[in-house]
């Protein structure tokens, strides 16, 4: 009987230790790619001061005469909290939405060809590109938390709950910086790609609960909010992000549409990427 299952026994073990080498190969090439852009910050450390800019205008005057308007945030939450996971997700998404034009600079600049005659599977590059955008927008997260303690916002600064800030934040920077690329694939100039950028930015925002509740919405923005992937992201922020926030549709679904959505749209970035330098 040994011998008999000596045969079966060793394709197995070589399928299974194939299997572990190209996955392992493949994670190593993302975090390659993904690391690669993370330190293009080292070379424009400005980039995340004036990134910080955004949030402390919206959070200091629009959020501080709002909050003089009553019935705005849903039940006993100040709207200063209410709009602070808010504006989290608007700081990451704002970021995250021109990301593609970094694709077409590296087209102009003959570094898109290097990746694309590299062994890395087109779907690993498009992944560390959307995890480094991801990662980029912690420092979005990190602008926030300062200045939402300093505003008296009640943050919930429990170790588990910044974790999963972080990973949300990651998640969805990822999708929208994916969406982006794809964007990017399409116009390949960036004169329409900024054009572009501009008209999707303020539709995704505004037709979200970033800056106002579901309840506030007249009937038809209230549908398309349900289909904007950022109203997630907003929701599961604000029940990780604030010590009494609650999650409308609860944490598990918040994860998996943005988690399903990225996958979605790192597949389509992957068979698009590689027409992009032609």
């Amino acid at each position: 009987m040994a011998m008999s299952d000596e045969p079966v026994a060793r394709p197995a073990s070589m399928v299974d230790r194939r299997f572990k080498e190209a996955f392992s190969g493949y994670v190593m090439q993302t975090w390659a790619i993904a690391a690669a852009e993370v330190q293009k910050l080292h070379h424009d450390p400005l980039e995340l001061v004036t990134r910080a800019i955004q949030p402390v205008l919206w959070l200091l005057l629009f959020g501080e005469v709002m909050a003089q308007v009553r019935g705005v945030a849903p039940g006993r939450i100040p709207y200063i909290d209410f709009l602070a996971a808010g504006i989290l997700a608007q700081s990451a998404l704002f970021v995250a939405i021109f990301y593609g034009i970094s694709a077409i600079w590296e087209r102009d600049l003959g570094v898109l060809q290097r990746y694309l005659v590299s062994p890395a599977p087109r779907s690993a590059l498009v992944l560390g590109k959307a995890l480094s955008a991801g990662i980029r927008a912690l420092s979005q997260a990190l602008i926030v938390y300062v200045l939402a303690v300093l505003l008296g916002v009640g943050i919930n600064l429990s170790p588990p709950n910044i974790l999963g800030v972080g990973l949300v934040v990651i998640i969805g920077s990822a999708l929208f910086s994916t969406l982006s690329l794809i964007i990017a694939c399409i116009v390949k100039t960036r004169e329409r790609f900024m054009g572009i950028g501009q008209v999707l930015t303020m539709p995704i925002f505004f037709a979200s609960n970033a800056i106002y509740p579901l309840s506030l919405m007249p009937a038809w923005l209230n549908a398309v909010s349900h289909m904007n992937p950022l109203t997630y992201e907003v929701d599961a922020l604000r029940a990780l992000m604030l010590t009494h926030g609650t999650s409308d549709y609860g944490l598990v679904l918040d994860v998996g549409v943005l988690l399903g959505t990225s996958a979605i749209l790192i597949l389509i970035a992957g068979k698009m990427y590689g027409r992009m330098g032609y």
